[in-house]
């Protein structure tokens, strides 16, 4: 069973900048931590006693799509040029333990990362890349798993720290300039007896802080995410289909953008993505290394953010490798 993890990718501070210069109204509003699509087939389940490294994620996100609150697409670019691509390089610790807590095993994990990003916009003269750096930084102090025959669960507390950075308007940012405290809860449901076929759903609620240096705080975010699969070889090799959905669940706290002139009211952002997803295991006849997972997602029907496709690669290795013999 591979493992799974979920951290930072992007902002979309540029974005809202750039309609505000461009158009009497905004049409994006501020993103959260949360990365969509970090998470599929299996969200729900925690994986065996032992400790893991995570080494690396490579997540690619691309988007050459700007929604307004209606959903229609927003043309900065008469001719529709123009794109924002983004790169995450994750590494993670995990620990799962035999302790109980609960009745489930208690995880400690913690994820470091790197992120860039490039936005273009021909029609302004915008060709601007964020260098590859230290992003935030997530952690989660608590992460509990539960096993019965039928189901698994998972539930617990993540933190994010605005170890990136950050200033308020800057052109180079690789944080987000805030404090995160995420809320999850979710289950991986086995269709039948040999548990070679199941369905999972994993859901985050993040609420954050006051971004750093400025008034704005960006509103509470509900994102779910996971997974219809189908195992082979005792677990090893999975086939399936991921999805996600995010919705901004209340407002962002802007008050210096509420006193301009205009209708600023860009709306509650709500995207969603669906896509493959695969897991094959890295192994000789003697020993299991690890564990090789893609997934891809193309969204649709966003609102008031933008709209793309994103690509997942995960490396897990449990320490020290597992005998098959």
């Amino acid at each position: 069973m591979i493992t799974r993890k979920h951290i930072f990718i992007c902002s979309l501070v540029s974005i809202v900048a750039l309609s505000l210069l461009s158009a009497p109204t905004s049409f994006a509003g501020y993103s959260g931590h949360n990365m969509k699509g970090d998470f599929g087939v299996l969200s729900g389940s925690q994986p065996p006693p032992g400790f893991y490294v995570v080494a690396p994620v490579y997540y690619r996100y691309e988007a050459d799509s700007l929604r307004d609150r209606d959903g229609n697409s927003v043309r900065i670019d008469p001719q529709g040029r123009g794109s924002l691509d983004a790169n995450a390089y994750i590494f993670g610790l995990l620990w799962v333990s035999e302790m109980k807590l609960l009745g489930a095993n208690y995880s400690f994990q913690i994820y470091p990362g790197f992120t860039d990003n490039t936005l273009e916009v021909p029609i302004l003269g915008l060709d601007e890349t964020v260098d590859t750096g230290f992003t935030d930084l997530y952690i989660q102090p608590v992460n509990l798993g539960w096993h019965t025959d039928r189901a698994d669960f998972v539930a617990g507390i993540g933190v994010y720290a605005p170890t990136g950075e950050y200033e308020d308007g800057g052109s180079s940012n690789n944080g987000l300039g805030m404090w995160s405290l995420e809320f999850f809860a979710g289950t991986t449901l086995y269709l039948d007896e040999a548990k070679s076929w199941h369905f999972s759903a994993n859901a985050f609620y993040e609420i954050h802080s006051e971004k750093e240096d400025s008034d704005i705080t960006v509103g509470d975010i509900l994102t779910l995410e996971g997974g219809l699969g189908k195992s082979f070889m005792d677990g090893a090799l999975t086939v399936g289909a991921a999805y996600y959905a995010q919705w901004k669940l209340t407002e962002d706290d802007t008050p210096a953008l509420d006193m301009l002139p205009g209708n600023r009211d860009v709306g509650k952002h709500q995207v969603y993505g669906i896509g493959p997803d695969l897991t094959l295991p890295i192994a000789t006849s003697k020993k299991l290394y690890g564990f090789l997972n893609a997934r891809y997602f193309w969204e649709f029907d966003a609102q008031s953010t933008l709209e793309g496709e994103a690509l997942v690669v995960t490396l897990t290795f449990p320490i020290p490798s597992v005998p098959l013999q």
